[in-house]
């Protein structure tokens, strides 16, 4: 079974834990802007962005992106 990645679920887990973009990027050291293009799906975050932000926000990698079975 494989899996495709989906759409990033980042501006759900950031409202459930009441933190902003600009929060998460402070944090992690990075552009407000470049949050956003994970948010609004212009750009997958790399493995390291994404194991930084499961961290801060208490979640797995898993749960960053809805994931689509394929094949």
């Amino acid at each position: 079974m494989a899996y495709i990645v989906g759409r990033c679920l980042l501006r759900e887990l950031l409202n459930n834990k009441k933190m902003t973009q600009r929060e998460l990027a402070i944090i992690l050291g990075i552009t407000e802007q470049q949050i956003n293009k994970y948010v609004n799906n212009r750009q997958l975050m790399s493995i390291q962005v994404a194991k930084n932000v499961s961290n801060i926000l208490n979640c797995s990698i898993e749960e960053l992106y809805e994931w689509h079975e394929v094949g």
